[in-house]
């Protein structure tokens, strides 16, 4: 993505969308960064899966995304696409963890209702045949265990006000929400100012929740917590398929946004303390070997920045935390970890448009080292930064959602820098 919008302002030639091959990846140099970046898809409706969504097969060989016509597969060896299941999807959710499989939702017909009722399959990836898993009420599912035996959502047990209910919806194939409203003066609000007063009036409004699971073989459903408090971001550990971590949505300052909680409800553990006013984090996530939870600090709102680590043990129990300075360019709405856990990517924003991977350096200084109870306290370090994807045309309304690929050659990312939203591909090893 960088090479691309660095093409684009350096005002080198990029052949027009109608001289683009029918099929297959075109490429091109980064001139900004240096790094190569593929094309993978821009047909109508590309989606790729949220950040915290695992999009590739067990082995590695393949990455799921949805599109208008339906579901398809990239292959991760040469970003060739294949279509694996036509027909209409609403939500294309992962892929499994032990079996080359993706999950997905489908909605009635004419039904636009992103918490309302809907049916949840599984899609063998490599024969093309679905098999129906439940049908839900209402919700939303976000998460599949370690073992492929549960997953994981929420939803609502009444009906939030009408007005906020008709807020907030994200459309599932661009993945643009929708937020509009005006001030006293009868002006527009900015997407920005409209999302948050969204959100503010969904927290206030006290909707009772549950965090549930389905049985992938029998469709059972079991209810795991219940609160008033706004459930969100259900995420299994990735090692563990008894752990599950979920967030408190809602303005980040008025909330206690991370815990971990088990399958059978127990060991509920608020991951985060603040320790002063405006104090705000979120956008959490589980490193791969499930024996962390990474998230976004910032002491307060806008001031100091960390990229904040919190080891865990079984059971959820603090062991170990560091925290990452964040630079004023190492700004991203989404960080995520390397799968051998050696670097940090992150997806960028508006005051930074860069695509990066931060290299994490810990303070070994004397002074750190003999900190009087240094083991009970927090460690602090730094990032290293090389920017991958410029992101300068960028409109971030549509997030990039970086991932990277298993074998951690590749950063997966979505833009709009064509101006439509695009699949790309960009190598983290810099071109010769």
């Amino acid at each position: 993505m960088r090479k691309a919008l660095l093409v684009i302002a350096a005002g080198a030639a990029l052949m027009a969308p109608a001289a683009w091959p029918k099929e297959g990846p075109r490429e091109w140099i980064d001139p900004a960064t240096g790094h190569r970046i593929v094309r993978i898809d821009d047909r109508p409706g590309v989606y790729g899966l949220y950040f915290n969504y695992n999009a590739f097969t067990p082995n590695g060989d393949r990455m799921v995304y949805l599109t208008a016509e339906g579901i398809r597969t990239a292959s991760t060896r040469d970003w060739s696409t294949k279509l694996v299941f036509r027909g209409t999807v609403d939500r294309l959710l992962f892929t499994g963890h032990t079996r080359p499989e993706a999950y997905y939702t489908t909605r009635p017909a004419g039904s636009d209702d992103g918490e309302g009722p809907s049916t949840v399959w599984v899609l063998n990836l490599d024969t093309g045949k679905s098999r129906r898993i439940a049908q839900l009420l209402g919700g939303r599912i976000e998460s599949i265990n370690a073992d492929d035996t549960l997953l994981a959502g929420h939803r609502e047990l009444a009906p939030p006000p009408p007005a906020i209910a008709a807020q907030g919806k994200r459309d599932p194939k661009t993945g643009s929400p929708s937020y509009s409203g005006t001030d006293a003066q009868g002006h527009p609000l900015s997407f920005a100012a409209a999302k948050a007063r969204w959100m503010d009036a969904r927290l206030s409004a006290k909707v009772p929740m549950e965090i549930f699971t389905i049985d992938t073989a029998t469709g059972a459903s079991h209810s795991i917590h219940r609160a008033t408090d706004w459930l969100n971001h259900v995420q299994f550990s990735p090692k563990d398929p008894g752990l599950m971590m979920f967030c408190h949505e809602g303005p980040w300052h008025k909330v206690d946004r991370i815990w971990t909680i088990r399958t059978d409800g127990s060991a509920l553990t608020k991951i985060h303390q603040r320790s002063m006013q405006g104090e705000i984090a979120g956008h959490e996530y589980w490193s791969s070997d499930g024996k962390a939870i990474w998230y976004d600090l910032q002491m307060p709102k806008g001031g100091m920045l960390w990229l904040a680590r919190y080891e865990i043990e079984s059971g959820g129990n603090a062991k170990k935390r560091i925290w990452y300075k964040v630079a004023h360019d190492q700004g991203a709405y989404h960080y995520l970890t390397s799968p051998d856990g050696t670097v940090v990517a992150g997806d960028g924003n508006d005051a930074d448009k860069y695509i990066s991977v931060f290299h994490p350096v810990a303070d070994a200084s004397p002074e750190a080292e003999d900190t009087l109870d240094a083991e009970s306290l927090i460690a602090t370090g730094t990032l290293r930064s090389e920017r991958i994807v410029d992101l300068s045309r960028q409109d971030y309304t549509l997030e990039p959602n970086e991932h990277f690929t298993p074998d951690g050659r590749w950063m997966i990312y979505r833009a709009n820098v064509e101006g439509k939203p695009v699949l790309y591909a960009a190598e983290l090893a810099k071109a010769n």
